[in-house]
């Protein structure tokens, strides 16, 4: 028969199963997560009691029970007995978990410090990357980057959910130009909170045609082999997307001070 091999009867009846939505425990740990990472809850801040969260939420105490638990394992707050429910500072208590939430963040801003040192992060590792797409120039991943550079150049500059993409597959291009297997992974891990980020700042359309410039120019000096001019061109690229978002997203003022997380910590309210 064509077509290939047909789906088992065991893999088909797990496939179809019916779909199930979010659990209220999931629905609780990514709002507090969203919460946390956009800095609406800062370190150090004390929630309710579980009593009050089930109250004010509309949950029972095992969904909040379960929901606080989960959080804790992910570095996310630290609950202490008979003293309650804390925010923790997840640079020093984050786990895999927690970078995780962050990988898939894509709803609203990051807190201002999270967002610079992603910024920060991202020029490192991409900068690297371009000297290595370079050095390589992997057949499929410079092929890709001229499919891309064709299709950014018919692009409809207001149509922002197409722009953002065409930017993405632009930088995991770049990666799989590399020859690196793992630059690619990593730039697909990032993907969520990359395009929200990106999503936020093509809504000035004006930067359309800048950044596709500079994806021309980085394209030219990779094809051309050369690694200092590849890294330079992806900088300046880099560089100019981060002190924009800093405007639009206003970074450049000083973010709300954050509590050190001890017993007596502000309490958190919630936020509107």
């Amino acid at each position: 028969m064509a077509g290939g091999n047909t789906i088992s009867h065991f893999a088909m009846t797990e496939l179809l199963a019916p779909i199930q939505s979010h659990s209220l425990v999931e629905v609780f740990v990514e709002r507090f997560e969203q919460f946390i990472l956009s800095g609406r809850i800062t370190v150090g801040e004390k929630l309710p009691s579980e009593r009050e969260l089930a109250l004010r939420l509309g949950v029972s105490r095992p969904v909040v029970h379960e929901g606080l638990i989960e959080l804790q394992a992910r570095g996310l707050i630290a609950v202490k007995p008979r003293k309650g429910a804390f925010v923790n500072d997840y640079r020093k208590e984050g786990s895999v978990s927690m970078l995780e939430s962050l990988l898939v963040y894509s709803q609203g801003s990051l807190e201002p410090r999270l967002m610079r040192s992603m910024l920060e992060m991202r020029s490192l590792f991409e900068c690297e990357t371009a000297r290595q797409a370079a050095r390589v120039r992997a057949p499929e991943g410079m092929t890709a980057l001229e499919e891309t550079i064709t299709e950014e150049s018919r692009c409809v500059h207001d149509d922002r959910a197409r722009v953002v993409d065409l930017d993405f597959q632009f930088h995991l291009n770049v990666a799989i130009a590399s020859g690196n297997l793992v630059y690619p992974l990593l730039m697909n891990s990032f993907r969520g909170v990359y395009t929200n980020i990106t999503g936020q700042f093509f809504a000035v359309t004006s930067f359309v045609a800048q950044v596709f410039g500079y994806h021309a120019a980085l394209f030219d000096a990779i094809r051309a082999g050369d690694e200092e001019q590849s890294c330079s061109v992806m900088q300046r690229l880099l560089e100019h997307g981060a002190t924009n978002l800093v405007h639009i997203l206003g970074l450049g003022k000083n973010p709300r001070p954050q509590n050190d997380a001890h017993d007596g910590g502000s309490t958190w309210k919630a936020p509107r």
